[in-house]
């Protein structure tokens, strides 16, 4: 530990966002630039170098939390850019995007803040890249064997990196016009800039993997083709089969899925559109689901110029303070957090009908009604008890000129042919099968993240990357010394 009295003297201090007024007018990420690194080092001072670091199993990637903490106390940036890196293909987009289950596994968490092991690894990653520490690392010497990987987000690419280090020829296949999978279409650019992840794109490239995007397997090349002309083939697609809403009026125009409106805002951001075809801009909005997704909805239609925003939430609102008999430590609790989307929400009063951060909780859509032309105008809800069982009296209309339903997903898309084509096995759940080495029914097939997982958190997409990468190195080589930090079984820690 750099200060063993860190974790008293210290207070918790979060990397400082800019005022919501500035960054609701642009695009940019929302934390002030440069204000993370001058406090970064007295913030790891506050890590206890326990006994038994719990924030290692609360983090699929097994980070070695402690370690780098000390190394960023001491100012060993290099060092501490090598342990991170050790267990983290892509800590930027982890330490931007990940909800930080390590966190909530915190054992100064017990009783006090936890350390802002999220800021400490972004700092680290930027750091690493800013002096020169992340350099490609292109294998000594080719194997001879090939793989496909199908999919290109985070477990795809996790996957890919690997295995071109273990030193196969990897080529990397994506749907998209752009790499990058969810993290290039799916999350705004105010919550991760795109230049974070064109940087490890090219050095993935400068390593050795190929990349063909525009390239859907199953359509524009036969997956069984593909599987003839690779040693092995990881399918690393996701779970992009949206869940639906079901109720009348599901059918008038003016509602769409979130994974139909955040690529669109997306475009815009990279150039390809000049205004969204769903743009919000004056418009009544009213977003079905109350995760991150809804959230990044939120954010998105506050910086078009939504006329209001609103979020439903089913679930009734949680408190502010971990409740220790149904959700101990170290596990994640459900507790009340304000994102940035929210922050935004609530300083610039957008849903005037809603709470003060612009969600409705333990609310329930009962139907749309439209106007005359078939274009959705208003939604109706109703208040829902712990069981989701409406609450008589309860129930209203909210003006909705756009809705965004943002429910989640259930598994990988079947409609491109891929599983079709295969024969690939799937579960009752709609992912696909596998065993414990995260071998599908298919010899040489390979299945891991959300398409095999279901939908989760970007830290377990990386790890099942980095899992599966061993697992198919085993197959090709005979043995592997690529780390395997999950199983197909692992799941995160619960009561």
């Amino acid at each position: 530990m750099g200060d063993p009295k860190g974790f008293m003297s210290t207070p918790r201090q979060e990397w400082p966002r800019r005022p919501v007024e500035e960054r609701a007018r642009d695009w940019d990420e929302v934390y002030v630039p440069g204000a993370l690194l001058p406090i970064i080092s007295k913030q790891a001072d506050r890590c206890m170098d326990c006994g038994i670091p719990f924030c290692h199993d609360a983090c699929p990637l097994g980070n070695l939390i402690p370690e780098w903490n000390d190394l960023v106390s001491r100012e060993d940036w290099r060092a501490a850019s090598e342990r991170l890196h050790a267990t983290n293909n892509f800590p930027e987009f982890t330490g931007r995007l990940c909800p930080a289950p390590c966190e909530a596994g915190c054992v100064l968490a017990i009783n006090q803040p936890a350390v802002t092991i999220k800021n400490v690894e972004c700092a680290i990653a930027d750091r690493a890249w800013a002096e020169g520490f992340v350099p490609a690392r292109p294998p000594e010497r080719l194997s001879g064997k090939t793989v496909a990987v199908i999919g290109s987000g985070p477990t795809g690419l996790a996957a890919a990196q690997q295995l071109t280090r273990a030193g196969h020829t990897v080529a990397v296949f994506e749907k998209d016009d752009r790499i990058g999978g969810l993290m290039r279409y799916g999350i705004p650019e105010f919550k991760m800039e795109k230049r974070h992840l064109e940087r490890r794109i090219e050095q993935m490239r400068a390593e050795g993997t190929k990349f063909r995007t525009s390239m859907t397997v199953g359509r524009d090349v036969g997956a069984a083709e593909l599987r003839g002309r690779y040693d092995a083939v990881v399918v690393a697609t996701g779970a992009t089969a949206w869940r639906e809403l079901p109720v009348p009026g599901r059918e008038l125009n003016g509602i769409h899925q979130a994974m139909q409106y955040l690529p669109l805002a997306n475009r815009v951001c990279e150039g390809d559109l000049e205004v969204s075809p769903l743009s919000a801009a004056g418009k009544h909005v009213v977003i079905v689901g109350g995760g991150d997704t809804g959230a990044d909805c939120l954010g998105t239609a506050v910086r078009e110029g939504a006329a209001s925003v609103t979020q439903l939430d089913i679930y009734a609102q949680p408190g502010g303070e971990r409740d220790e008999d149904t959700e101990p430590w170290p596990t994640y609790p459900k507790i009340y957090r304000l994102s940035a989307a929210h922050e935004e929400a609530r300083d610039l009063r957008t849903a005037p009908a809603a709470d003060a951060d612009a969600r409705l909780f333990a609310a329930s859509t009962l139907h749309f009604t439209g106007d005359d032309s078939g274009r959705v105008r208003s939604l109706h809800l109703v208040e829902v008890d712990e069981m989701r069982r409406p609450v008589p009296g309860t129930g209203r209309a909210l003006p909705a000129d756009l809705v965004l339903l943002a429910l989640g997903f259930s598994g990988p898309d079947q409609e491109d042919g891929l599983i079709g084509q295969l024969g690939l096995t799937l579960e009752a759940r709609g992912t696909i099968a596998r065993d414990d080495g995260f071998a599908t029914n298919v010899p040489g097939v390979f299945a891991a993240g959300d398409a095999a997982r279901g939908q989760s958190l970007i830290v377990w997409a990386i790890a099942e990357g980095r899992a599966v990468a061993a697992a198919v190195d085993r197959y090709l080589m005979g043995g592997s010394r690529l780390p395997a930090p999950v199983s197909p079984r692992d799941r995160p820690m619960r009561v």
